[in-house]
């Protein structure tokens, strides 16, 4: 006899799961039409001359769909859960390894900023090599890119996100201006990047993890009250009418040209005009794509569980909570029984 956890939900995994394979196809399509000049898919819905380049990228938009059709039928009875658990592991790497990589990529650009702005570098890294880390080009390519995989490498032997190390890293960084501006009277610009730097990856990033843990502000008027059943159909719907048309949006408008608001300051390596400030200014673009990213594969995994929640399948967030509730109402009866009873008669 077919159970509630086997019963198959063949569409729901397939819309899922193709938004995440579109998302790395629109993304390596994006990177050819905007950086090599291909023409994409425009040629095949203008109706016009197709070349080799067009047929190929219509072919890796195909393949996406493909090869999530391949992955729901290979895996027709997986359950819902296991889907979305599968889902979020991956993108708590994806976000841990970010944050690595800022923390690494901060510390060695304010090293090498503070370095600059004192006339030190030549002493330490050489003439020429000091003027080519002047060049934000050759910095991002050979700093901070080796930086950024060494993140997710590292990212790999821990387990831990480490959000509260970077906010205590912050919080370091700012004590530090006002220690230095107020007794020492120095303060640089490189200090004031430092901070800015690190606070927009702390909260651009920590966002899919505040979905995953709903500790997002929810004005509630009519959830509270509702059955388990339909709040799985209104989180359902909420990811993807409200959740994933935003983060789309970010990142159709974000790469969809040489001079747009993310792809424009990744691919010229933007700094500040600050001066001798650090040279992450680009770094703020990329943390928009970074957010829209992992909102949207957390956005898929949510709609997973909450379908799950809609289907009545055992597990899951809201069984958990409604466990903690009961709970919570014994506890509290039996303390007030207890209290009664201990009052004296009067």
């Amino acid at each position: 006899m077919q159970t509630e956890l086997a019963r198959p939900a063949p569409i729901m995994r397939f819309f899922g799961w193709s938004m995440l394979f579109l998302l790395v196809t629109y993304l390596l399509n994006n990177y050819l039409v905007v950086s090599k000049d291909w023409p994409g898919i425009t040629p095949l819905l203008n109706g016009g001359d197709m070349s080799t380049q067009s047929l190929i990228a219509t072919a890796i938009y195909a393949s996406g769909f493909i090869l999530a059709l391949l992955y729901v039928v290979s895996t027709l009875r997986k359950p819902l859960r296991d889907d979305a658990a599968r889902i979020t592991r991956f993108n708590t790497y994806l976000v841990r390894g970010f944050f690595w990589a800022v923390v690494f990529i901060g510390l060695a650009d304010m090293a090498i900023s503070f370095l600059r702005v004192e006339g030190l570098l030549p002493q330490v890294m050489g003439e020429e090599l000091s003027k080519q880390l002047g060049r934000s080009q050759f910095r991002g390519m050979y700093v901070h890119v080796p930086l950024l995989a060494l993140g997710m490498v590292v990212a790999l032997m821990t387990r831990t996100l480490g959000f509260h190390w970077l906010a205590l890293l912050i919080v370091a960084a700012e004590l530090t201006i006002v220690f230095t501006r107020f007794i020492f009277s120095y303060e640089q610009a490189f200090m004031g990047d430092l901070v800015r730097f690190w606070y927009a990856a702390l909260f651009l990033f920590a966002s899919a993890y505040t979905l995953l843990e709903e500790g997002h502000v929810r004005v509630d008027v009519f959830y509270h009250s509702l059955r388990n059943r339909t709040k799985g159909a209104v989180n359902a719907w909420g990811a993807i009418i409200l959740g994933m048309s935003l983060c789309w949006t970010i990142i159709i408008i974000g790469f969809k040209g040489k001079a747009s608001i993310i792809y424009g300051p990744l691919s010229n390596f933007e700094v500040s005009q600050s001066g001798f400030g650090m040279y992450t200014k680009y770094w703020m673009a990329g943390f928009l794509a970074v957010f829209a990213i992992t909102m949207l594969i957390q956005f898929v995994s949510q709609m997973f569980d909450s379908y799950a929640d809609f289907r009545g399948e055992p597990g899951g967030r809201l069984a958990a909570q409604d466990a903690r509730d009961k709970a919570e109402l014994q506890k509290a009866a039996l303390d007030l029984a207890a209290n009664t009873k201990a009052q004296p008669a009067a």
